[in-house]
């Protein structure tokens, strides 16, 4: 697989994001995750995201129980700073200097390894400014704890002000057709400081891949509660999905390759590297995903994909 440099940190040019194999999407199965794990990496994929709030540290368990053997095979990526023991809606974001060091050292344990690739903080900190958090974060670059350090769903100024304590090598938003935000929030201090893009979520949450059947969520599936994927804005998103499913049958591919396909290809047109984390539970749908790699789309295809961003309802959240 063809490979991409974020912020100094080589990586291949899609990611595998973990986070459904544990938590969000429905029951989890453990010997399907490790197989699909095992398998993206003997596909090329070797930018491997987890967090330490997916499944309440379960996912980071997971993940290093896969990756036990082939650590050096892999760029192995978790995030920070989201505390949802009171509930979702009572979540917090921490970010003072003692947290990042006592959360590091519990991924550390949980992934078991020595240390980290790429350590993000997975939203703006609410309990400290973003020059503490970041310059904890480089402590732990300097102890050789962490080697590449991240933000996640933040904006220009953020960006610019974590950026002056260390160099930061990505940011991870979101971002797809579906999605496209980063591109007014963040994006000049991407291409000004050389940082990189990870989109999560280019799917469109499963959506754009056409084939999620909406009124089969179960309770465990947090889509079913999913502004966009409900009501009058359900019904006006699924048009857009249409037209993605258009443009793959005209292309010979699948509507999630297309999908994924225009998310990749946006790296020349934004001027950044972009690295998206396509998250799935099997192997099917991963090996369906590598291979969108494949797939390259004219400026007919653009011509209709582009304009759906605007056309999205309901809010992301």
């Amino acid at each position: 697989m063809e490979r991409t440099n974020l912020g100094g940190l080589t990586t291949s040019i899609q990611g595998l994001g973990c986070m459904g194999m544990s938590q969000s999407y429905g029951p989890g199965d453990w010997d399907e995750s490790i197989s699909v794990i095992n398998r993206a990496v003997e596909l090329g994929v070797t930018l491997i995201d987890t967090a330490n709030v997916y499944g309440a540290g379960h996912n980071e368990v997971l993940v290093g129980r896969a990756l036990h053997d082939r650590r050096d095979q892999v760029e192995l990526a978790t995030k920070f700073g989201i505390d949802n023991t009171l509930g979702w809606d009572r979540r917090t974001v921490h970010g003072t200097a003692a947290y990042v060091k006592q959360a590091c050292a519990d991924s550390l344990t949980r992934l078991g390894v020595d240390h980290i690739d790429l350590y993000y903080l997975h939203r703006p900190p609410q309990d400290a400014e973003i020059e503490e958090t970041v310059g904890a974060m480089a402590e732990l670059v300097d102890e050789g704890k962490v080697r590449h350090l991240g933000l996640s769903e933040v904006d220009d100024d953020l960006l610019r002000r974590a950026h002056a304590v260390h160099p930061i090598a990505a940011v991870q938003s979101e971002y797809s057709i579906f999605t496209r935000d980063p591109e007014t929030t963040v994006l000049p201090a991407l291409r000004e400081l050389g940082v990189g893009l990870v989109p999560f979520s280019p799917l469109g949450r499963g959506f754009l891949t056409g084939v999620l059947d909406r009124s089969s969520l179960g309770n465990q599936d947090f889509r079913a509660r999913n502004p966009r994927f409900q009501g009058d804005a359900g019904d006006a998103n699924q048009r857009i999905v249409d037209v993605v499913v258009s443009v793959a049958e005209r292309k010979g591919a699948t509507a999630a390759q297309v999908a994924l396909a225009w998310v990749t290809q946006r790296a020349s047109a934004l001027g950044v590297p972009v690295v998206p984390i396509p998250g799935t539970k099997r192997r099917t749908w991963l090996e369906q995903n590598v291979a969108a790699l494949d797939v390259v789309l004219d400026e007919s295809d653009l011509a209709e994909l582009d304009p759906l961003g605007d056309q999205v309802a309901g809010a992301r959240y």
